[in-house]
């Protein structure tokens, strides 16, 4: 099943992070995104400042609706998001769902 057609699930402390295998395979399907140790990130060039603001306020419903929030940064017309889950300190499903999510955006 496709990442984006899936929903996050909430995750409880304890639970373990992903492996660096179960991550790798996950990324295969968001080849934008950038895998580290215990986050993925992409950069998204935009037109100008309202265009970044309004893709922002666009990830931010998507956030909402996931119940799972990205880190977003700001640069005039450059936006950086990464996720983690906070929760468990790593990866989880939840992020790669998020971000399949938020490609479809753009």
């Amino acid at each position: 099943m496709e990442l984006s057609s899936q929903k996050c699930e909430p995750c409880r402390v304890g639970t373990p992070p992903l492996s660096a295998e179960e991550a790798a395979e996950l990324s295969k399907a968001i080849p934008r995104w950038r895998l580290k140790e215990n986050a993925i990130e992409r950069d998204f060039d935009l037109w100008d400042f309202r265009a970044a603001i309004d893709f922002v306020n666009g990830v931010a419903e998507l956030a909402e609706e996931e119940d799972h929030h990205p880190d977003i940064h700001v640069s005039y017309r450059r936006v950086r998001l990464e996720l983690t889950t906070h929760k468990i300190k790593g990866l989880s499903r939840n992020d790669f769902i998020l971000a399949a999510k938020i490609d479809r955006l753009v």
